[in-house]
């Protein structure tokens, strides 16, 4: 009997100290999840991350995402509360004993009605807003979307309000649109080869948007709406820019590209109407460009090296003709002499060149940012750098003073 009283009553003691452990073990998890439904509620409404202001009429999306936002929010809570309460509420105790219902059906009818309407009022905004994405406005306009790898550029219907045809097989080093020579719609196509592009205020635009290469996504976050670039087919949707600012509002791919994706920036103006219309006075036409063209009185090599500017993806943050793009031009570039980002400065030689292109963080000319991209020896041979010299060197056929960059 002793020995029986001796061991068993050890026994108790430490059952109730597991217990007491279990009770402080639930309550430090209904304490943590109480914890994390107040943190997030909290960061929810004072997050420094919140929505751009709005420039263009989708302000509809930004009500279908804050709807979401409540919606799950309500029911994140909800959870996270009901998580709480269960933790503590059925804690283990000695003296009590597990009530087991195979089903409740009166629970369940109420959670598929409050599921079902909680996934309808989150999707049926959306369908109405897609609705109205693909469906543009009768006085809509157009502009064309042509994306690569890592840029953009920009082409406006010319009087005749038709675009010329188009063809990948007629993409070239002088012609990356593709245009179509054969058309004569084409002619008056206005081209805008830098990664700017200018749009008159309350216009609507339907944006039709053509890929060189691989996806890619047009992107402007004030303006909510975007859409994938997609080769070999034409993709669109439209907005209307709404509100005019001094800075333009910038353009990103929201589509992984390749290694200089983080690159692929761009810029959209909103103009008044007669600015905008100045501005377009400005650009080129499908037949300015080719009347321009200076290929021919190239050398073999200089050709060669226009060749590898565009196959290389040069083109798209270096122009040929002054057009301002991501970085300097390379009209008139050849031995000038450029201000660097320290305040130093450099004559573009070769040694400056090479070097800007296996090592281009080192020297920044200043007002630019270092967004290029290294290139190695399997990339860009010492071979094709020289025939990127020979295009420099010849590139020099438009007045020196023309914009070098943004």
């Amino acid at each position: 009997m002793l020995d029986t009283v001796g061991v068993d009553r050890p026994r108790r003691m430490a059952s109730g100290n597991n217990h007491s452990s279990q009770d402080k073990g639930n309550m430090a998890v209904a304490i943590f999840l109480l914890i994390i439904v107040i943190v997030s509620v909290l960061l929810s409404f004072f997050s420094p991350w919140q929505f751009t202001e709005i420039a263009s009429n989708w302000g509809y999306i930004d009500f279908t995402v804050i709807l979401t936002f409540w919606i799950c929010g309500i029911v994140f809570v909800v959870i996270g509360l009901f998580m709480v309460y269960t933790t503590w509420k059925f804690r283990y105790r000695a003296d009590a004993r597990a009530d087991y219902e195979p089903e409740n059906p009166k629970l369940e009818w109420w959670l598929t009605i409050v599921t079902t309407i909680g996934v309808v009022a989150m999707l049926a905004p959306g369908l109405i807003v897609w609705n109205d994405f693909v469906n543009p406005p009768d006085d809509v306009q157009e502009v064309e979307v042509l994306s690569k790898q890592w840029g953009w550029a920009f082409r406006f219907p010319g009087e005749d309000g038709k675009f010329g045809t188009v063809h990948v097989d007629n993409i070239d080093a002088d012609n990356s649109f593709g245009m179509n020579m054969a058309d004569p719609n084409g002619e008056d196509d206005v081209l805008v080869q830098g990664n700017t592009l200018h749009l008159p205020v309350d216009q609507a635009y339907k944006v039709l948007l053509r890929s060189n290469d691989v996806l890619h996504d047009f992107w402007v976050p004030e303006f909510r709406a975007k859409m994938d670039a997609v080769p070999g087919m034409i993709t669109y949707f439209w907005f209307t820019p709404t509100r005019i600012q001094d800075e333009p509002y910038e353009v990103v791919c929201a589509e992984l590209c390749g290694r200089g994706h983080y690159t692929m920036r761009g810029w959209v103006k909103v103009d008044t109407q007669d600015d905008f219309q100045s501005w377009l006075g400005t650009q080129p036409t499908w037949a300015d460009v080719q009347a321009a063209t200076a290929l021919d009185a190239m050398s073999p090599e200089a050709k060669r090296g226009r060749e590898i500017w565009a196959a290389e993806g040069c083109n798209a943050c270096h122009s040929l003709d002054g057009t301002a793009v991501v970085g300097p031009t390379w009209l008139n570039l050849w031995n000038s002499t450029r201000n660097l980002a320290d305040g130093n400065t450099v004559t573009v030689d070769e040694a400056y060149f090479v070097e800007s292109i296996r090592e281009p963080a080192v020297k920044i000319v200043e007002g630019f940012s270092p967004a290029m991209v290294a290139y190695d020896d399997e990339t860009v041979t010492q071979d094709e750098i020289q025939a990127l010299i020979a295009l420099l060197k010849e590139s020099v056929d438009a007045p020196a003073d023309a914009p070098d960059g943004p």
